[in-house]
């Protein structure tokens, strides 16, 4: 079993929570609640790996906060 880090925004124009796997091409999905993007997430995914393990574009290293004056 292999383990993937996604990211989850709220899209401003039509309330869906949307998540993507940075560097993982075409691993995206959305849904009305965090529950059902995390259900959509896991099968993208998973019908992605029917293809064999990808070669990730890039690895998520974590997030950083700035201020800005």
């Amino acid at each position: 079993m292999r383990t993937y880090t996604y990211i989850v925004e709220k899209c401003p124009d039509t309330g869906l929570y949307v998540g993507y796997v940075p560097g993982f091409n075409g691993a995206h999905s959305q849904g009305e609640t965090l529950d059902e993007l995390h259900a959509n997430m896991q099968e993208v995914i998973g019908m992605l790996l029917e293809d064999g393990e990808p070669e990730l574009e890039a690895e998520f290293v974590g997030m950083q906060t700035v201020k800005v004056a």
